[in-house]
């Protein structure tokens, strides 16, 4: 797991599982809510060290610190504290859940997810989902969805994009002709070819077949995927193509329109902050300042509030001015 080192939150040191369980029990006992030491705990405590927390309160009170947390806590901040509870590989799987639940699909969870996850990991939500579950994620999708949308989520789940190898030139050419022909010269688009090479081709062959498709029609495939799609597909095709350009660049992206304008898409500001924390929070706040001149931390001091303020920043770290 050494690529996730470009994380925010590590494992602190010195930890000591019981002494948080009793601080944390201190914090939520009797009147009121001790908030402050509730935050900071949690968010300064690494996934694998929460668990642990988790277990000591349950040993020690003989109650389930994460119901605690839900009858102490209420809103973003409780919603926020919950989630960073969430086992990590459990993480994903609930997300996708809760995105097919009940009336009306969370199509912007499902792009997000199954487009940045790797094929490892979309294989261990398959099978995580079963356990939990007792449900085939695939068949759950497949009856929420439709149409082109639906059978590009159907290839990513199959998890099998050709791994990185030696990059052949003229699969690259050939590639990238077939994408030009399928739409800037179709009338129409062809959506298949989209789907199966984006779907199913390595990560440095697409890169190559992108520059290729730049100098065989002058536009960047975005543009094209713009013009010639529309809807969930449209969407779910340029996330594909962002993470597979970079995925910290697409969720420093995700995270910006999460803030931007009026409002905040809270919900989709703490999935990634809390799935991202340990693995590329630092390079996700970079590629914000980069394409955004933005610093996330500032974004989420003007953007949020209170407690939920609070935790949400230790999560992001430093600033990024």
């Amino acid at each position: 797991m050494a690529k996730n080192t470009r994380g925010t939150v590590t494992a602190f040191s010195p930890f000591d599982a019981r002494a948080d369980a009793e601080a944390l029990r201190k914090a939520m006992k009797g009147l009121g809510t001790d908030e402050e030491t509730v935050l900071k705990i949690i968010t300064t405590r690494n996934n694998a060290q929460r668990q642990e927390i988790a277990s000591a309160f349950k040993t020690l009170f003989g109650r389930d610190l994460v119901d605690d947390l839900k009858s102490e806590l209420t809103g973003k901040f409780e919603t926020l504290m919950v989630s960073l509870m969430r086992p990590t590989y459990i993480f994903d799987a609930h997300a996708l859940k809760h995105a097919i639940k009940g009336a009306g699909t969370n199509e912007k969870v499902l792009t997000e997810i199954l487009s940045s996850r790797s094929p490892a990991e979309v294989r261990n939500i398959k099978q995580v989902y079963l356990q939990e579950y007792e449900a085939n994620l695939e068949d759950k999708i497949t009856g929420e969805t439709s149409g082109y949308f639906q059978r590009l989520l159907v290839v990513l789940l199959q998890a099998n994009r050709d791994p990185d190898g030696s990059i052949n030139e003229s699969l690259v050419e050939q590639d990238a002709q077939v994408l030009f022909r399928a739409g800037e010269l179709k009338w129409g688009t062809d959506e298949e070819k989209f789907i199966t090479i984006l779907g199913t081709r390595s990560v440095s062959h697409l890169r190559r077949v992108f520059d290729k498709y730049m100098t065989i029609s002058g536009f960047q495939i975005e543009e094209t995927i713009d013009r010639e799609t529309s809807g969930d597909l449209e969407k779910l095709l340029l996330a594909v193509v962002k993470c597979i350009r970079s995925v910290p660049a697409y969720f420093a992206e995700t995270l910006y329109y999460s803030m931007k304008g009026a409002g905040t898409d809270d919900d989709t500001l703490i999935r990634v902050m809390v799935s991202r924390s340990e693995i590329d929070l630092l390079d996700i706040r970079q590629e914000l300042r980069k394409n955004f001149a933005k610093s996330l931390h500032q974004m989420i001091q003007k953007d949020t509030s209170g407690d939920y303020r609070k935790a949400l920043l230790l999560l992001c770290g430093g600033d990024d001015e």
